[in-house]
């Protein structure tokens, strides 16, 4: 039984020994993977400032009022600008920078709120009160045209005291001339 033991072990050690190989293999290809395509995209070119201000135009300055974040002056903008550089060269996209910003923020960092909330009232508002007003207006034009006109009364009162001070007026105005 001793000799059949020792085989079943090295039989097992073998096993143990090819996966332990073949796990330590996969480990370090992986992790070669991985490191190199870090590198890869911290070494890429880094994002020029339009790239960095076409995100930054999109976004509002949460300190300055109605600022965009790529003209606004202040050292929390520039600061700010910086995080975008940063994201970017992490490789986040435009969409996940916004949210970035929100979460840290609101929404009122976004130069176009989104659609939901009340929100929805700031695309649905305008055009309906655009439309409300040329029918307002169209209205009271047919209104005006279809109008009588009104009939002047060629008869003035003779004995209003202020046309006659106006007549004496013109005449003594004519006089002169």
């Amino acid at each position: 039984m001793g000799k059949r033991n020792r085989m079943v072990y090295k039989k097992l050690n073998r096993k143990i020994v090819i996966n332990f190989t073949n796990s330590s293999i996969i480990f370090v290809l992986l992790f070669t993977f991985f490191s190199v395509s870090q590198v890869n995209a911290q070494s890429a070119n880094p994002p020029t400032d339009d790239e960095v201000n076409a995100i930054a135009k999109e976004l509002y300055c949460p300190v300055c009022e109605n600022t965009p974040l790529d003209v606004c002056p202040t050292q929390a903008c520039a600061q700010w600008r910086d995080v975008i550089r940063d994201k970017l060269i992490e490789g986040w996209n435009e969409e996940q920078i916004k949210e970035y910003f929100v979460n840290q923020y609101g929404d009122r960092v976004l130069a176009e709120p989104p659609r939901r909330g009340l929100n929805w009232l700031v695309y649905v508002l305008p055009p309906m009160v655009f439309i409300g007003g040329l029918f307002l207006v169209y209205k009271n034009l047919r209104t005006v045209k279809a109008s009588k006109p009104i009939k002047s009364d060629s008869h003035l009162d003779e004995d209003d005291p202020y046309l006659k001070e106006i007549e004496e007026a013109l005449r003594i105005i004519e006089n002169k001339e």
